[in-house]
C-alpha cells in the first residue's frame, strides 16, 4: 500500500470500526447504557461546577467593573495587628493638595465625607430617620456618574465659595414633601442649619441599591467648616487607563507615605484599592475552586473508567469465538486492537455527550432554585467545557480499553475458536 493510501484506509478502518462498536452496544443497550451511567454522572457534575462558576463569575465582575477599572479608592486603615487613634489615622484636608503634581499617572480625584443620623425639616414635615449627609468636592459626580433629575449637580463655584447648597434623594424629596422640582426651596438640617436644594438625585444615590437609603449631598468644602474636628475622609480618584492602575497605585502609595511621614519599614497606615487587584484576586479563587471542584467531580470518570475496564474484559470473553474467527479469515491483531479501542471510546464519548446534557439541566436547575439576591443567571456550557468534557472521554477510553483490546488482539486464533 502507498503511502498516500495510507490515511484513507486508517479512516476506513477507524470508520468501520465505529459501526462494529454502535452496533454491539445497540446489541446490548443495557449494557452499554449501565457501562456509561459513571462517565455521564462525572461529565455532568464537571460540567455542571465549570458553568455555575462561569456565571457566577461573570456577575460578581459585571458588578466589580461597574466601580470602573481605571478608578481607585484611598482610605485610612491601621495596619494589621496595631491600633491607631483616631488623629494618627485619619487624612488631613490639606494631605492631597499635591497629589496630581507628584502622580502624573492620576488623572482627577474628589474627596468624600459621611455625616450620619441627621435631622430634616421643611414646613411642618421632618424626616429624622437616619438621614446621611455626602460631602464631596463637585469632580466626584464625574468620577461616581450622579446625575440629577431635576435641577442641577453641584458647581465648582459651589466648592470654592462653601456654599449652603445640597442635593437631595427622591426618598428625602417624599418625605418633607418638596415640589416635583424641589430647585430653590430651602430645608432646615440639623447639622448645618438651612440649605438650598439646587438638584434632585436619580439612582443609584438616590436610593436604588436601598430602598431605605435617605441622604441629601453638599459641598465638602462647606461641611469641612462647620465642624472643629477633621472628619473620617476617602479619596475617590481615576488614573489616565486601566493599563496603569498598578503604577497610579505605587505612586499615591509613595506620596502619602512621604505626606504622612511613614518611615521606611513601617506599615502603611492606610490603604489603596483598585478594582483589578480585587478582579484578579476573585479570579485566582474562582479557579482555584473551580479546579478542587473539577477534581472532586473528575474522581466519578475515573471509577467510571475502571468499570468500562471491566465491560470490555467480559465483552472479550463473550466474543472469543468472533475474535478467532475473525482472525481466522485473515484479520490482523491491529484490525482487532483498533475495533476494540474504539468501542471503548464510543461508549465514553456517549457517556460524555448524556454528561453535557445533564450538566446543562442541572445548571437551569440550580439557577431556577437560586434567591433572587444571588443574581444567578442561565448560562450555557463554554465551548472549552465541551472540547475538554470529550477529549477527557477520549483518553478514558483510550487509557482504560487499552488492557481488553490488547488482550483481544493477542488472542491465539486456534484457542480462540475452541473457546466455548
Amino acid at each position: 500500500m502507498s503511502l498516500a493510501k495510507l490515511p484513507l484506509a486508517l479512516l476506513s478502518l477507524l470508520i468501520q470500526s465505529a459501526a462494529l462498536a454502535l452496533g454491539q452496544i445497540w446489541a446490548n443497550k443495557m449494557r452499554g447504557m449501565l457501562t456509561t451511567i459513571g462517565i455521564t454522572i462525572g461529565v455532568g457534575a464537571v460540567s455542571a461546577v465549570i458553568a455555575l462558576m462561569t456565571g457566577m463569575q461573570e456577575n460578581v465582575l459585571e458588578e466589580l467593573s461597574r466601580f470602573g477599572a481605571n478608578r481607585l479608592l484611598i482610605f485610612p486603615s491601621s495596619p494589621p495587628g496595631k491600633h491607631l487613634t483616631r488623629e494618627q489615622l485619619i487624612f488631613r484636608y490639606t494631605d492631597f493638595d499635591g497629589l496630581l503634581a507628584n502622580c502624573p499617572s492620576i488623572t482627577r480625584f474628589a474627596r468624600r465625607t459621611n455625616y450620619s443620623n441627621m435631622s430634616l425639616r421643611f414646613g411642618t414635615r421632618s424626616d429624622e430617620d437616619n438621614v446621611w449627609v455626602l460631602a464631596i468636592d463637585p469632580i466626584f459626580q464625574a468620577i461616581e456618574s450622579m446625575e440629577v433629575s431635576q435641577g442641577r449637580l453641584l458647581e465648582p463655584i459651589d466648592a470654592i465659595q462653601a456654599r449652603r447648597v445640597c442635593l437631595v434623594n427622591p426618598l428625602v424629596a417624599a418625605d418633607l414633601n418638596l415640589n416635583r422640582d424641589p430647585t430653590g426651596q430651602f430645608i432646615d438640617t440639623s447639622y448645618f442649619g438651612r440649605l438650598q436644594v439646587v438638584g434632585l438625585l436619580q439612582p443609584p444615590l438616590g436610593g436604588e441599591r436601598d430602598p431605605d437609603f435617605r441622604n441629601i449631598v453638599t459641598p465638602f468644602t462647606f461641611a469641612s467648616r462647620q465642624f472643629d474636628f477633621v472628619s473620617y475622609i476617602v479619596v475617590h480618584a481615576t488614573c489616565k487607563s486601566a493599563a496603569v492602575a498598578d503604577e497610579a497605585q505605587a505612586e499615591v502609595e509613595f506620596y502619602l507615605r512621604q505626606k504622612r511621614h511613614i518611615k521606611p519599614g513601617q506599615p502603611d497606615n492606610f490603604t489603596v484599592r483598585t478594582p483589578q487587584r480585587a478582579i484578579d484576586q476573585f479570579n485566582r479563587v474562582s479557579a482555584m475552586a473551580t479546579l478542587i471542584a473539577g477534581g472532586i467531580a473528575g474522581i466519578s470518570l475515573l471509577v467510571a473508567g475502571v468499570g468500562i475496564m471491566n465491560i470490555m474484559l467480559v465483552s472479550v470473553s463473550e466474543r472469543t469465538r468472533e475474535i478467532g474467527l475473525r482472525k481466522g479469515v485473515g484479520a490482523r491483531p491491529g484490525a482487532i486492537l483498533m475495533q476494540f479501542l474504539v468501542e471503548a471510546v464510543v461508549l465514553c464519548l456517549l457517556g460524555g455527550a448524556l454528561g453535557l446534557v445533564l450538566g446543562q439541566g442541572l445548571t437551569h436547575t440550580v439557577v431556577a432554585m437560586a434567591p433572587v439576591e444571588a443574581k444567578l443567571r442561565n448560562i450555557l456550557l463554554p465551548g472549552s467545557t465541551i472540547m475538554v468534557a470529550f477529549t477527557f472521554c477520549s483518553v478514558v477510553g483510550l487509557v482504560f480499553g487499552m488492557f481488553p483490546a490488547i488482550k483481544a488482539a493477542t488472542l491465539d486464533p486456534i484457542e480462540a475458536l475452541r473457546h466455548e
